[in-house]
């Protein structure tokens, strides 16, 4: 199981490296090559169109064919975006280079989908390690790619390509050899564990918090963290912080985020996944308040305040994907993961433009102040789930 697990962690690390092309060179792209910065944010927004796509794709392959292929066919779908988007630069094709990050968000609901194949690979009492174990390879990713905007530059003018295509390069590469390395381990998830059976195959089922208070969880936890992260660069910079400042607070942001996951996941097992979340939403309420209080010419308030919200991020999502995994039994089950996916990205394509009009209305105190708000409902729904509820069916 240990070994499945780790495989499973690699395979998203690599994966989460090819992100690294949307995630921080298409706002570049979209910039120069249409000439205005109000484009920048086109891209991601594909990505995000694109991960809500992937995941109902990938959830119905799943329960045809099995849960590596459904990923494999994510990652192969993401290699040719990636590959679309370094043709397309070099005809200055920007339509192109979009629809070709709508087909590299495939691969980013692959890259967080394979969490659910190890909690598949997991006993029932450990899926949230097993969950946790994952996100912590994502971070590992998230933290190399960028990195690589510099040296993969540097190739792709070697290769006779533009320099912001570099990126591009890596995830037509990164793409298959995650997808190589899930199609290897399919064969062995079916395995018995220590004398067991596998999550999936026949354990007994903890208890049931219900798909829909799962969903929920995960949508709201994904939007109140893309509602405050898309306005903190701005803000930092409003107030004549270096771009140097805005990477570091960032950085720990993401670090929060994905970091503690294996902890955390731990914490779900032993508590409980419902109390867990529930922990994280008051976390992101507390971040919240916290951020409508701090100095706003300060760095390092606003850095705890969100290396805060990204424990709330990270005690929420992976709760919530517990929850999924203990919602429903076998086929219905890949189904509430491939919603819960989906509702994550409908979240963060809604959460930035809101983010927006609040900010422009009432300015960044408004904005944490109305996070806090929606995260104590998230709170109180939480809260009610650990009583028995029989919500087993998906509307």
């Amino acid at each position: 199981m240990r070994s499945a697990q780790l495989v499973l962690a690699a395979a998203t690390a690599v994966g989460s490296v090819g992100l690294a092309a949307g995630g921080v060179a298409g706002a570049l792209i979209a910039a120069e090559m249409t000439g205005s910065s109000t484009s920048a944010g086109v891209p991601l927004g594909a990505v995000v169109v694109g991960s809500a796509a992937g995941a109902v794709l990938i959830s119905r392959l799943t329960r045809f064919a099995g849960r590596s292929a459904g990923l494999v066919v994510g990652y192969a779908v993401g290699a040719a975006g990636a590959a679309l988007v370094v043709a397309a630069m070099t005809t200055s094709n920007f339509g192109v280079v979009v629809a070709g990050h709508v087909a590299i968000g495939v691969a980013n609901a692959a890259v967080y989908l394979t969490r659910y194949a190890a909690a598949d690979a997991a006993l029932a009492a450990a899926r949230g390690r097993a969950l946790g174990v994952i996100l912590t390879g994502a971070a590992v990713g998230a933290v190399a790619g960028p990195n690589l905007l510099g040296p993969s530059g540097d190739l792709a003018v070697q290769l006779g390509l533009p320099r912001l295509s570099g990126l591009y390069v890596v995830a037509v590469v990164a793409f298959p050899v995650a997808g190589a390395i899930l199609a290897l381990f399919g064969r062995r998830a079916r395995e018995p564990v220590n004398g067991g059976l596998r999550a999936g195959t026949g354990q007994p089922p903890r208890s049931r918090p219900g798909v829909g208070t799962a969903v929920f969880v995960l949508a709201v936890t994904n939007l109140v963290m893309v509602a405050v992260m898309a306005i903190v660069p701005l803000h930092l910079v409003a107030h004549g912080h270096h771009l140097d400042v805005v990477g570091v607070v960032v950085s720990v942001h993401v670090l929060c985020m994905l970091a503690p996951a294996p902890l955390v996941g731990w914490l779900a097992d032993c508590a409980g996944a419902p109390l867990v979340a529930g922990t994280g939403a008051a976390l992101i309420v507390i971040a919240g308040v916290a951020g409508a209080l701090a100095d706003p010419t300060s760095a390092l308030s606003l850095t705890v305040v969100l290396a805060v919200l990204g424990l709330g991020w990270c005690a929420g999502v992976v709760a919530g994907s517990v929850m999924v995994t203990d919602s429903l039994p076998g086929a219905q089950q890949w189904r509430a993961e491939g919603i819960g996916e989906m509702a994550m990205g409908v979240a963060a394509g809604f959460g930035a433009p809101l983010a927006g009009l609040v900010v422009a209305f009432g300015g960044f105190p408004a904005l944490v102040v109305t996070t806090s708000v929606v995260s104590l409902v998230l709170l109180y729904r939480c809260l009610r789930s650990m009583r028995p509820v029989d919500e087993r069916t998906i509307s």
